[in-house]
This record gives structure tokens, C-alpha cells and sequence, in this order.
């Protein structure tokens, strides 16, 4: 799911878990990331959202979530940032972390 400077906060208050994909096309790592955080999506359909923030195009949901470097993944529960992940991962870590966050 696509998230933007207008979407975000209300997709983090208004849903139990959110993981956002903080990434921009001229990043290497991120364009990497792009097929698991579309699998995790896939995975969570019914369960959590998985969403991406483009930083070159939102950046003041970028500069109000405090993205210093890409790609960086923050996980929301219930409207609150509960752990923030900088840089790749094998999609298990990614799953693993959500299922614990829904629990």
C-alpha cells in the first residue's frame, strides 16, 4: 500500500498493526526490499498493513517519523512506534516481528 504525507498518520491510528517501508527509487537496498515488503503484504492482507513511504516525495512524513537514512521499516501498534529496523533483512526477521506484534 502506498502511504503519503496525507494517508500515513491516519493509516497508523486507524489500524492495530502497520509496518511503513520508508525507501526512494535511487536507493539500491531499497529497490532490494521491494519483493518481500510486496510478499509481507500479500502474507498480512487480512491481519496488518505493510505500506510504503516514498522519501522523496513525502518528506515531511519522513522528517516527522525521523528517517535519517533508507531503507528504514517502522512498526506501529496501536498508533505508537514500537521498533524501527535500518536496513535489509531476510523476510522471516520482517514476519516475525509482525506476528509478534500481533499477538
Amino acid at each position: 500500500m502506498e502511504l503519503n504525507d496525507n494517508t500515513l498518520e491516519s493509516t497508523i491510528k486507524e489500524n492495530r498493526v502497520v509496518l511503513v517501508d520508508f525507501w526512494a527509487e535511487w536507493c539500491g537496498p531499497c529497490r532490494m526490499l521491494t519483493p518481500t515488503i510486496e510478499e509481507l503484504e500479500n502474507d498480512f492482507a487480512d491481519k496488518a498493513i505493510i505500506g510504503k513511504v516514498n522519501v522523496t516525495d513525502n518528506a515531511e512524513a519522513s522528517s516527522q517519523h525521523q528517517v535519517r537514512s533508507i531503507p528504514t521499516i517502522i512498526i506501529y501498534k496501536e498508533g505508537v512506534e514500537v521498533e524501527r529496523i535500518v536496513g535489509l533483512r531476510e523476510k522471516s526477521f520482517y514476519k516475525d516481528k509482525i506476528n509478534y506484534y500481533l499477538n
